[in-house]
């Protein structure tokens, strides 16, 4: 399986709600948002170790966006 990049938030909420069929429900938005801001747990840090730093701040943002776009 190809991982391909996801650059844009397009891509991101394609990957999310298509390509993994996960509703961005507002729940699941905030759980998100909570975990990637706590660099103490261990999927955290593993997000971290494999995408890097800039990707997880990026991907803050994107829920952000989601966030936004549901309220």
């Amino acid at each position: 399986m190809r991982v391909r990049p996801l650059d844009t938030y397009d891509d991101w909420k394609q990957c999310i709600t298509v390509d993994c069929g996960i509703p961005l429900t507002r729940a699941f938005v905030q759980r998100r948002l909570k975990e990637l801001a706590d660099l103490r747990l261990h999927s955290t840090r593993r997000f971290v170790e494999v995408w890097g730093e800039p990707h997880r701040e990026q991907v803050i943002t994107w829920f952000e966006r989601a966030e936004r776009e549901l309220a």
